[in-house]
């Protein structure tokens, strides 16, 4: 069935107080932290697919984001990337639906109402966006996840877990409007953003996926078994610190963000919001370099 620039398959199903939970790529998804958790949650509810895009170069330039071509019984087959939207039966009162966003690069505010048009038509009552960023936060502590959220239960739930509002003021996505629209139309919005060590820079971040994970089987009562996960997320830690503990330098430097890290959890939990102290120059080259060199190994 054509919806807008969506194909959606048949028969579409009727979902039960739906809740939207979204990854934007490439912007707030380092680590690939929200696909990889998104791949947890899709294995675990047995998602289905529900739409994609049916025209995806009306947003995408495939210069940048490139097709795949790859070989099924001898056929030479191509991949375009889009948008993928899935959909999941819950355990409780809420259906779930799934939205693989991409950064467009072209007709951005059309972008944008078509994925609030989607939103409206299955009747969505809260809208998530999951992912990470980098931030001058120690790997030795437990990940911040900050985030903003709209709607009385929606923002009591976000504050029980210990998420703290994001700060945050500069560049952004125009898919960050989505929020906004559908905040507009009545829908619950919130986000979920883990906050990931900037000297230790992952194409793959298992510590993100899971504290992201622990907070939504908490949010939904999601039954799920967490033990590979961190298994994996203990194992990268360790990593880390073994390479942390061959350099008295790199150790300084994880001492230090270790000290404003409690300064800054406590702000947050006074409800300042003052912007972190910054760090020297000498110590911002630094950083970079030992950012540089995790990258190397």
């Amino acid at each position: 069935m054509k919806f807008g620039p969506f194909e959606i398959e048949e028969p579409i199903p009727e979902l039960r107080n739906p809740h939207a939970f979204a990854t934007l790529r490439p912007w707030v998804d380092v680590g690939s932290v929200g696909r990889l958790s998104f791949r947890s949650l899709e294995r675990h509810l047995q998602a289905q697919e529900l739409a994609k895009l049916s025209r995806p170069g009306t947003f995408f330039d495939f210069t940048r984001y490139r097709p795949t071509i790859y070989t099924v019984e001898g056929q030479r087959q191509v991949t375009i990337p889009t948008v993928h939207v899935r959909y999941a039966r819950g355990p409780g009162d809420n259906d779930f639906i799934f939205l693989h966003l991409l950064e467009p690069h072209m007709n951005g505010e059309g972008y944008v109402h078509s994925i609030v048009k989607l939103l409206e038509k299955f009747n969505v009552k809260r809208y998530c966006l999951l992912g990470a960023m980098y931030d001058l936060v120690p790997h030795t502590r437990p990940i911040l996840v900050t985030g903003s959220a709209t709607g009385e239960t929606t923002l009591q739930q976000v504050q029980s877990l210990g998420v703290h509002s994001s700060s945050y003021e500069g560049p952004t996505s125009i898919a960050s409007l989505i929020s906004q629209e559908a905040t507009n139309l009545g829908i619950e919005t919130m986000g979920l953003i883990a906050h990931l060590p900037q000297y230790a820079q992952m194409d793959v971040d298992h510590a993100g996926r899971l504290r992201l994970l622990e907070l939504l089987c908490k949010l939904y009562d999601f039954d799920m078994d967490l033990e590979r996960v961190q298994m994996r997320a203990k194992q990268q830690n360790d990593e880390i610190s073994s390479a942390m503990n061959r350099s008295t330098e790199v150790k300084g430097l994880v001492e230090q963000l270790e000290r404003q890290y409690e300064d800054r959890v406590r702000r947050m939990e006074e409800g300042r919001d003052e912007e972190d102290p910054e760090l020297s120059p000498e110590v911002q080259d630094f950083l970079d370099q030992v950012g540089d060199q995790f990258n190397q190994n």
